[in-house]
């Protein structure tokens, strides 16, 4: 084992990747928060990324069933409550539901994850399997795309809210609450890894492990693309633009 580089400079690592790799950069992105992706462009990405939000607790109860240390499975378990909320309300998944409802989808149709587009599957489960299997300290490095969440939730509330008839405060709630959550989770783990990772090697690793992170995020925003921007492949079993569209007035046609 090789002794590591010191924690500022595997930080500053850390945040060059995001700089680089993160999918705020994508153009699927760009259209979105500028207010030229049309109502189909729109409802498709909140179909396909629901499918990311819905995993997200399936895979940090994959993280938790792993721990032996009680610390930090009180310390990880907020997530899942962040995400599922409680019996009688809250949580990610059903703010993102009342998104689905705001752009003229069916929140139930939405939740059955039919549409989700193949590649979008292939790479959500693939990160909850890499959550599954591979060693924490990479576990929790993939989580550390939330190091350059808030700046997306902003940039996205404000795109939206300046392009968008759907977009109020009921149907950004997802983005506002995660404002205040995702900053608190990095915290966390980000102290986690740098302190856990104390060689080279797992700090290559740790990189490594963000960087398929990133790469998940991306891919999901490739599928998008191709499928509904161009060249407009819809690939077997993806959403066809009508299933799931029911008639809402405040999801009034954008950009069409």
């Amino acid at each position: 084992m090789t002794t590591a580089t010191d924690k500022q400079a595997f930080h500053a690592r850390l945040l060059a990747i995001g700089e680089e790799r993160y999918h705020d950069k994508h153009p699927f992105h760009a259209m979105l928060h500028g207010g030229r992706a049309t109502m189909t462009q729109v409802r498709a990405w909140v179909i396909n990324r629901y499918y990311y939000q819905s995993r997200i607790p399936m895979k940090d109860a994959a993280f938790l069933s792993r721990c032996d240390d009680s610390d930090l499975r009180r310390a990880w378990r907020s997530r899942i409550e962040d995400h599922d909320g409680g019996i009688d309300g809250g949580g990610g998944i059903r703010r993102w539901l009342r998104l689905a409802e705001a752009v003229g989808l069916d929140p139930a149709h939405v939740a059955s994850t039919r549409g989700v587009l193949p590649a979008t599957r292939f790479a959500v489960d693939a990160y909850v399997s890499f959550v599954r299997e591979k060693p924490l300290l990479e576990a929790v490095a993939s989580s550390l795309t939330e190091l350059f969440a808030p700046k997306i939730h902003s940039e996205r509330i404000a795109g939206l809210l300046a392009h968008y008839a759907f977009a109020d405060q009921a149907a950004l709630a997802y983005f506002r609450q995660r404002l205040a959550e995702a900053p608190r989770d990095v915290e966390f783990g980000l102290a986690y890894v740098l302190d856990h990772a104390d060689t080279v090697e797992k700090q290559d690793a740790a990189a490594a492990a963000l960087t398929f992170k990133t790469d998940v995020l991306w891919s999901q925003l490739d599928a998008l693309y191709s499928a509904y921007v161009t060249p407009g492949l819809i690939p077997p079993g993806g959403w066809d633009g009508e299933q799931g569209v029911v008639v809402n007035p405040t999801a009034r046609e954008a950009a069409e």
